[in-house]
């Protein structure tokens, strides 16, 4: 994906994740615009990327749980004929027993991590499509597969684990639709990050287990060695892809023996 002529467009750029890709891609792409709603932030690693690697900035501070600001943003993707990759990585966790979560905090993590997602992506695709290149990575988590798992040791995160399993069926499903066109998408699902995030949730990180967190910077690595590898699926951490494979064929097989049109013995009284 690397272009000297091309664009990459970040969401959530501001700090973590977002950041790291930020310093990452400046040594690849032209013009890089970074998207976030703390303009500070925003601005100082605008001026420190653009002074270390002469890359042209742009900054646009955007709140995409606004649905006006959300709209600007895909018109501003729709018009850019040299976005070559959008990363979609805003989001925030949540993490809390679902009838303690107000509802309006639960829209705003449904509006940033799901159709925000949804509506970006959407509104890249086209010209992608026409230039046949570029990318889509739409950051996840590995609790986008923890539903069977109970809480504790895990927190409580119905609304949070829910929008990444989206966002994982989501890309995975729209891998299978653009093949053949020269675009490529992938759900990035990092587990323990030292970022801000659990900050902001009040986790004290010290808490958190040393040997499980991973730099933003490693996570990016991953993204994109994946990303070369064409792996729709990225859990940064995974040594063997094979466990992939093992939960796609314990779908199939759920499908299969689902479909047949006749209620289960077990549910007739």
């Amino acid at each position: 994906m690397e272009s000297s002529g091309a664009s990459a467009l970040i969401t959530g750029a501001s700090s973590g994740i977002g950041a790291a890709f930020a310093e990452r891609l400046a040594r690849d792409y032209g013009r890089l615009v970074l998207v976030a709603r703390r303009l500070d932030r925003l601005k100082a690693l605008a001026k420190r990327l653009a002074d270390s690697h002469g890359v042209t900035i742009e900054v646009v501070q955007t709140d995409l749980t606004d649905p006006n600001q959300l709209k600007n943003l895909e018109r501003r993707i729709e018009a850019d004929g040299q976005l070559a990759l959008l990363v979609n990585n805003a989001g925030f966790g949540g993490y809390m027993p679902f009838v303690q979560l107000e509802p309006d905090r639960a829209d705003e993590l449904i509006q940033l991590q799901v159709l925000a997602v949804t509506r970006l992506t959407r509104a890249a695709l086209p010209g992608m499509i026409e230039r046949r290149q570029g990318a889509v990575i739409n950051v996840a988590s590995r609790l986008a597969f923890s539903s069977a798992m109970p809480s504790p040791p895990l927190p409580q995160r119905a609304t949070y684990a829910a929008s990444k399993a989206f966002v994982v069926a989501f890309t995975r499903v729209l891998h299978g639709e653009l093949a053949g066109t020269g675009v490529r998408v992938q759900a990035l699902c990092p587990g323990l990050v030292r970022t801000e995030f659990h900050e902001r949730m009040g986790l004290d990180p010290a808490r958190l287990p040393a040997g499980m967190i991973m730099s933003p910077e490693d996570v990016v690595e991953a993204s994109l060695g994946a990303l070369a590898l064409g792996e729709v699926l990225c859990l940064p951490a995974l040594d063997d892809p094979t466990l992939i494979a093992g939960v796609d064929s314990a779908h199939r097989d759920l499908l299969e023996h689902s479909g047949s049109g006749k209620v289960a013995d077990r549910y007739r009284s």
